[in-house]
């Protein structure tokens, strides 16, 4: 394990932790973890890197982070899909500037559940979720600089 050892036992504790996760190694073997914390509705993550688990709040407006998914970059950026439920939109959070950074993708509707977000070979980040308006697959990928969605499957 090159991320050190390996770390197990309580990540989070208190009232409610640990709904939709999602978990991503990066490439030194260190794990990142992306969660929902019920009590305080808000869009967890934790990672091990430091030897021992740290946890922080990603965003805390309103209800945010139902069905979270996490992915590592060839930096070992993470990047973040998930709910917006208090707005029904997909939103995006990542540290690739340093710090934490959240972004609403799509607003269109009640949009932004059941994410799945990957990296490919170039860092592009591409997030499929569903448009519970329509009931299509929607997909999201950032290859220009700037989100596109698109239904890939007809209404």
């Amino acid at each position: 394990n090159t991320g050190g050892a390996i770390l197990s036992g309580i990540v989070d504790s208190g009232s409610n932790v640990g709904i939709y996760t999602s978990i991503a190694l990066d490439s030194n073997g260190y794990k990142h973890i992306s969660y929902y914390h019920l009590t305080n509705k808000d869009l967890m993550y934790a990672t091990d890197k430091s030897g021992s688990w740290v946890t922080t709040s990603i965003d805390t407006s309103g209800i945010v982070g139902h069905y979270t998914s996490i992915a590592i970059d060839s930096n070992d950026a993470v990047h973040i899909s998930y709910l917006d439920d208090t707005n029904d939109d997909l939103k995006y959070a990542t540290d690739k500037s340093g710090s934490w950074v959240t972004t609403s993708i799509d607003t269109s509707g009640i949009v932004g559940h059941y994410t799945s977000i990957a990296i490919d070979s170039n860092d592009d980040v591409h997030i499929s979720y569903l448009d519970d308006t329509i009931s299509a697959l929607h997909f999201a990928p950032d290859t220009s600089g700037s989100w596109v969605t698109t239904s890939i499957v007809p209404s």
